[in-house]
C-alpha cells in the first residue's frame, strides 16, 4: 500500500503478470475463465459513510466470495493497525479471517479493493495455485483478481496529485491497466466507465496501448512494417539466438523451419511452420491467430 509515498510506474513486473495469465488459463481452463465474463458491479460493492463499518465490510466480502464462486468460504472481517493494507489467514476453513488496515475505517470506498485482493488469496489457496516467492505470489493475486473481474477496484483506488498519493496492490497502475485491457479484449467489457479516479483512467489507457502491442508482434499479420522487416531478417538466419524479440526459430526433425511466439491473449507459446500465411489456434485460450510466417 502506497499512502502518501512514491508510486511506482511503468511495467517492471510485466513478465510475471504474463506468466500469471498463462497460469490462470492452465489451472482453470478456458471454460472456467469464460464464466467470469461479468465483472463485479459498482453497486454491489458501494460503501456509504453512513453504513455500519463491520456489517458493510462483511457484505462486500460476501459479494467477493460470491463473485469468485466460493460458496463455503465465510469471511470474517476486522480492523487493526498494520503496515500493509490487509491480511488474510488461510486456514482449512470454512471461516477465513481477514484483517483490514485501520485507515479503511475512514476510507470506506476502498474496502472493496482490499477485499478483492484478500478473497482472491482464498480462491488461489483453494486452487492450490501459487508462485514461488512472496512478491511473485502477490503479483499473481493482483493479476488473477483483475483478470477475473474484481481488480478494477484496485486500479480505481489509485489516486495521485501534487500533495498526496494512494495505491493498493503490488502491480503498478499501468500494469493494472494492462491486465484490465487484456480482460476487456477477451470479454468486450469496458471497465473505464466505473472509474472514479481520473488517474485510474489514464493508467487504463496506457495499459490498453501496451496490450494492443501484444497483438502487433510478428509473425502476426497485424505487425507493423518495422517488426515485419526485422522478422524477415531473422528468418533468413534461421535457428539461433534472436534477442529483443518475442519469437524464436527452430528446426524440426524433417529439417523444416518453425517459429514459436507467445499467444497475445494468454501468452502460452505457439509453434507453427514457417510457410507464409498460417492460421493458428491457441490450444489453451482458443484464440484464432492470423500469422504471416
Amino acid at each position: 500500500m502506497a499512502d502518501d509515498g512514491p508510486v511506482e510506474h511503468g511495467y517492471p513486473h510485466l513478465d510475471t503478470v504474463r506468466d500469471a495469465i498463462t497460469a490462470l488459463y492452465k489451472r482453470l481452463s478456458y471454460d472456467t475463465v469464460q464464466t467470469f465474463a461479468t465483472s463485479v458491479a459498482p453497486v454491489d460493492v458501494a460503501f456509504a459513510d453512513t453504513d455500519d463499518l463491520h456489517l458493510g465490510a462483511q457484505r462486500v466480502a460476501r459479494e467477493m466470495v460470491r463473485h469468485y464462486r466460493l460458496p463455503d468460504a465465510r469471511p470474517i472481517v476486522s480492523f487493526r493497525e498494520m503496515t500493509h493494507a490487509a491480511n488474510v489467514e488461510l486456514t482449512a476453513g470454512p471461516e477465513y479471517f481477514i484483517e483490514l488496515n485501520d485507515r479503511f475505517r475512514t476510507h470506506r470506498r476502498d474496502i472493496g479493493a482490499a477485499l478483492a485482493h484478500e478473497v482472491m488469496h482464498v480462491y488461489l489457496h483453494r486452487l492450490d495455485l501459487s508462485f514461488p516467492g512472496t512478491r511473485e505470489n502477490e503479483i499473481l493475486t493482483d493479476t488473477a483478481a483483475t483478470y477475473l473481474g474484481a481488480g478494477w477496484l484496485l486500479l480505481d483506488a489509485y489516486r495521485e496529485d501534487s500533495a498526496s498519493s494512494q495505491k493498493l496492490g503490488y502491480l503498478t497502475p499501468e500494469e493494472f491497466g494492462y491486465v484490465l485491457a487484456k480482460r476487456a479484449l477477451v470479454f468486450g467489457e469496458d471497465p473505464s466507465v466505473w472509474f472514479t479516479s481520473p488517474q485510474a483512467y489514464t493508467a487504463y489507457v496506457k495499459g490498453m496501448a501496451q496490450a494492443r502491442r501484444d497483438e502487433q508482434q510478428p509473425p502476426l499479420t497485424a505487425a507493423g512494417w518495422v517488426g515485419r522487416r526485422r522478422y524477415a531478417q531473422d528468418r533468413r538466419h534461421g535457428p539461433g539466438a534472436q534477442t529483443g524479440v518475442p519469437y524464436a526459430f527452430s528446426g524440426d526433425q524433417g529439417g523444416s523451419l518453425r517459429v514459436s511466439f507467445p499467444c497475445p491473449t494468454c501468452h502460452q507459446r505457439i509453434r507453427v511452420p514457417v510457410r507464409g500465411r498460417v492460421r493458428a489456434r491457441c490450444s489453451l485460450c482458443r484464440t484464432v491467430l492470423e500469422c504471416d510466417t
